[in-house]
């Protein structure tokens, strides 16, 4: 851990519990706290029922950052970004998980579960949780994304 980000809220639905299974192990055994939003199992759930909760205290910064998955990772990061102040963004590689954080100020990463590796999905939540907000000439684009 190299930032003073300590606890991490996660959540998904049954395309992406596998991945959020794997995630918060490894989020654990790198000394962060998890809070699990759900859901607990592969059995089918509607994703915003998770979603929109770890949003909403993202959005209320009771986080600063979180991960959020489904199958394709599109219906979590849509869901998300219905919150005022959320910028979630669906990365498939490290170098737009990387982008997401320095360039467009993201404070939810969403995975597509069921389409990348978890060992890339671990190594993009790595950069996600490390990566600085660049500002600069970044800051007045983020600041116009809200209307």
């Amino acid at each position: 851990m190299t930032n003073e980000i300590k606890t991490i809220p996660i959540a998904s639905d049954h395309g992406g519990y596998e991945m959020k299974t794997f995630l918060a192990e490894k989020l654990r055994a790198a000394g962060y706290e998890v809070v699990d939003f759900g859901t607990h199992s592969s059995e089918s759930v509607d994703y915003p029922d998770m979603i929109h909760p770890l949003a909403d205290a993202v959005a209320q910064r009771k986080f600063p950052l979180g991960i959020i998955m489904c199958g394709s990772g599109n219906g979590a990061q849509l869901a998300a970004n219905k919150h005022k102040g959320v910028r979630a963004a669906l990365c498939w590689n490290v170098e737009l998980a990387r982008l997401a954080r320095e360039h467009n100020d993201a404070n939810i990463l969403s995975l597509p579960g069921r389409f990348i590796p978890f060992d890339l999905a671990w190594e993009m939540v790595q950069v996600f949780l490390n990566t600085a907000f660049a500002g600069g000439r970044h800051e007045k684009r983020v600041q116009k994304i809200e209307i």
